[in-house]
């Protein structure tokens, strides 16, 4: 099951980052179409949110086709999975985790990090636009 977190620091609302971790759920394979997702009173105790902060994550994932909320008795996922082979991820993953031990052992703190791999994944995306 899903385990959420929150970065307070990060400037997107909560409830938007609850939507996001279940879409990279889905994405990486790790939520499946049928699993239940964690009751709002077990987010709210997870990770101390207002429950009306998850309910309104929950409904908008409903809206967007993802989840199927069923009063009493919880929210499922409804989507399928990536069509993207477990394997890809799990081989992409260690190489990200290389990069990252190299640019620690380079001196480069989180910031500077997620900086670079922000600029990147922006050239990325507008080179496949191009």
């Amino acid at each position: 099951m899903i385990s959420f977190y929150l970065n307070m620091s990060s400037g997107v609302p909560p409830y938007m980052q609850i939507i996001k971790q279940v879409k990279q759920g889905l994405a990486l394979g790790t939520l499946k179409h049928g699993e239940q997702l964690p009751t709002v009173k077990a987010v709210v105790g997870e990770i101390a949110v207002n429950p009306n902060t998850v309910l309104k994550a929950y409904k908008q994932l409903e809206v967007m086709g993802i989840v199927q909320l069923r009063p009493g008795v919880g929210t499922f996922i409804l989507a399928d999975q990536s069509e993207v082979s477990p394997d890809v991820y799990v081989t992409i993953k260690g190489e990200l985790q290389k990069w990252f031990d190299k640019a620690r052992k380079s001196g480069l703190d989180t910031e500077t990090i997620e900086s670079l791999f922000q600029e990147c994944l922006r050239r990325e995306g507008e080179a496949a636009i191009a």
